[in-house]
């Protein structure tokens, strides 16, 4: 096979990146652009202790909501848990560790750590205890900002509709969500994907992440792609 095409792989090639402890941040909303077929593969490996970064918990029985409910992760930063029962109950019994980050400046900090920016400056929450609690102030022009820190992960999980085999990435409509400023923050990004097309088959105007951030492409369950580089 052509190095160009070492980025397309399987799951089981992939399983050693996925350990105890780890950092994982995950794209997806309420489950809609979680990789189900990476996620499923985290447990049945049975992997624990799981420090997580994304969007929101999922369902008890969806997307990431399933690694929650089976008390696999011992901390999360994220903007909700409202969809997931079982995250509120972990988080009261003080089995899972939750920072709450407004859904924006929780996209801006991802971002910012895959841009290589250590922190975003932000006055949402100055006057709130809770959220000002441990976190450094600057004043700028007389005025106080929050020093946000940029979120990154060792590894980040994502769910794409199309992949050529640079892993250039095209996401399905609201599926998209904060998959691209995932797919930019982890050391390493594993992309599962729906489709993987020929070299040149992508729009060049369409495509929403550049391969130079993916490191690894895995088809979702049921796609044939082995047709994509003959």
């Amino acid at each position: 096979m052509d190095n160009r095409f070492q980025k397309i792989t399987t799951v089981e090639k992939l399983l050693d990146f996925f350990h105890d402890g780890m950092t994982l941040m995950y794209g997806g909303f309420g489950g809609v652009g979680s990789p189900p077929t990476l996620i499923d593969a985290i447990l049945q490996m049975g992997v624990k202790d799981l420090i997580l970064i994304g969007n929101d918990t999922g369902f008890p029985h969806i997307g990431i909501g399933q690694i929650v409910s089976q008390g696999r992760a011992k901390q999360i930063t994220t903007s909700h848990i409202g969809s997931n029962p079982v995250a509120g109950e972990l988080m009261t019994a003080g089995k899972m560790k939750v920072e709450f980050c407004p859904q924006g400046i929780l996209a801006e900090r991802i971002r910012a750590g895959g841009m290589g920016i250590p922190a975003i400056l932000s006055d949402i929450g100055m006057d709130n205890e809770i959220v000002t609690n441990g976190k450094q102030i600057c004043t700028i022009d007389d005025k106080q900002y929050l020093i946000e820190a940029a979120l990154t992960a060792e590894v980040s999980i994502v769910y794409a509709k199309k992949a050529d085999p640079y892993g250039n990435l095209i996401y399905d409509k609201s599926a998209r969500n904060t998959n691209p400023v995932c797919a930019m923050a982890g050391e390493i990004t594993i992309a599962e994907v729906e489709e993987i097309v020929p070299l040149g088959s992508l729009n060049p105007e369409e495509i929403v992440t550049p391969g130079v951030f993916v490191d690894y492409i895995v088809p979702s369950q049921g796609v044939n792609w082995k047709w994509a580089w003959e």
